[in-house]
This record gives C-alpha cells, sequence and structure tokens, in this order.
C-alpha cells in the first residue's frame, strides 16, 4: 500500500483526491494539508511514501516545500499538481526535486496510474507538460536517430500512450485486455530500453518514432 500525503489550499479539491484514493485498496491516505507552513513537521507526521503538491499556496509554495522536503527526506517522491503550464513554475518544481508533473483536471485513473509511477520511481508527466521539458532539450541538444524494432502493434500503443490514454483506454481502443496492454508496454520498455512510460514518452517524441 502507498503512503500518500495532499497538500493543496483548494479543500474541495483535495476532498475529491482523498475520496478517489480512499476507493483504491492500493493507497492510504496519510495527512492532507491546506498549506505548506512548517512542512517538515507535518511530512514527519503523515511518514508518506508520495506527495501530492500544489504550486500556489499562501504563505509558502510548493516550490519551496518541495526544496525543503527533498533536503531532509531525499526518497519521498513529491508529484507536482496544478494548473499552471508557465515554463519557469515547471522547470521550477522540476529543479526543485519534483519526480513528477500533472495538471489539474488530468482524469482520475491516469492521477493513480501517475501516483504508482512515482513511487515505483518514474517520472509521470502531462503530455503537455512532457512536451515543454522536450523542447527545452530538444533546444540544447541535437537528437540521433536509432532503429527500434517495435511490432506494427507495439508501435500502435506507444501512440495511444503518447496521445496520453491510460492502460485502460489503450485496452479499449485496441479491442484488447489490461493485462495485455501491460505485457506489450513492458515488451516495449525493454526494446527501447527505457524504465517507464514517461521515458518511452519522451523517446517516442524524440526519436519521432510514432506519427504526429
Amino acid at each position: 500500500m502507498i503512503r500518500v500525503a495532499l497538500f493543496d489550499d483548494n479543500k474541495a479539491l483535495m476532498s475529491s483526491m482523498e475520496l478517489l484514493l480512499q476507493d483504491s485498496a492500493d493507497f492510504l491516505v496519510t495527512g492532507t494539508f491546506p498549506n505548506a507552513i512548517n512542512v517538515l513537521h507535518k511530512v514527519a507526521k503523515a511518514r508518506p511514501d508520495v506527495i501530492i503538491m500544489d504550486i500556489k499556496m499562501p504563505e509558502v509554495s510548493g516550490i519551496e516545500a518541495v526544496l525543503a522536503i527533498k533536503m531532509v527526506y531525499p526518497a519521498i517522491q513529491i508529484l507536482m499538481q496544478t494548473v499552471f503550464e508557465d515554463d519557469d513554475k515547471v522547470f521550477a518544481a522540476i529543479c526543485a526535486g519534483a519526480s513528477g508533473y500533472i495538471l489539474k483536471g488530468t482524469p482520475p485513473e491516469k492521477v493513480l496510474e501517475a501516483i504508482a509511477e512515482v513511487y515505483t520511481g518514474g517520472s509521470p508527466m502531462s503530455p503537455s507538460i512532457a512536451r515543454k521539458v522536450l523542447t527545452f532539450f530538444q533546444a540544447h541538444q541535437s537528437p540521433q536517430t536509432q532503429f527500434y524494432d517495435l511490432s506494427k502493434r507495439e508501435k500502435e500503443i506507444l501512440k495511444y500512450l503518447v496521445d496520453g490514454h491510460s492502460y485502460k483506454m489503450i485496452a479499449d481502443a485496441c479491442s484488447i485486455s489490461y493485462n495485455t496492454v501491460n505485457a506489450h508496454l513492458r515488451n516495449i520498455y525493454e526494446k527501447l530500453h527505457v524504465n517507464s512510460s514517461q521515458e518511452a514518452i519522451s523517446l517516442a517524441l524524440r526519436q519521432k518514432l510514432v506519427g504526429s
């Protein structure tokens, strides 16, 4: 069970997130906080594996909170959740130590996938955020195209992943089971030499492995 703490000054959104997590047997909410004041004390009390952190909060911003948390608790994974897509906020959060970045309004199943992914060492990002990160790196390094022996079905599934579809949505679109999607994705990760869906998406966009 993944222990999760929530930081968000929007009570309605935080309550919705808490209910979403409580309805899943895989997650345990260990703390809900409307601000990041005395954040280290709150984290010590909640003892989370993953923190979902809003950026814009009164007095102490989410980015300031991430910096403080990672200095003392480097093993805790922090997933930013916000309405902001501003480049400066995205990169400030990442540089502060955030492991993932998803937008508010992300479908519930994708939120749960993102939490599970960041817990296992991945770096989930909403597609629009991922593109900003890729654009930044593309401006600093010219990619070298490589050959990856993906099957037609694997390319199809990878395209759905790049377009932001959840595993369940991919299964429905391809008329296959959820487990079959997982099996294909494991093969894709192995062929691409990556460890997470976000790494696969980044490589697919960088190497232009799927059509636009």
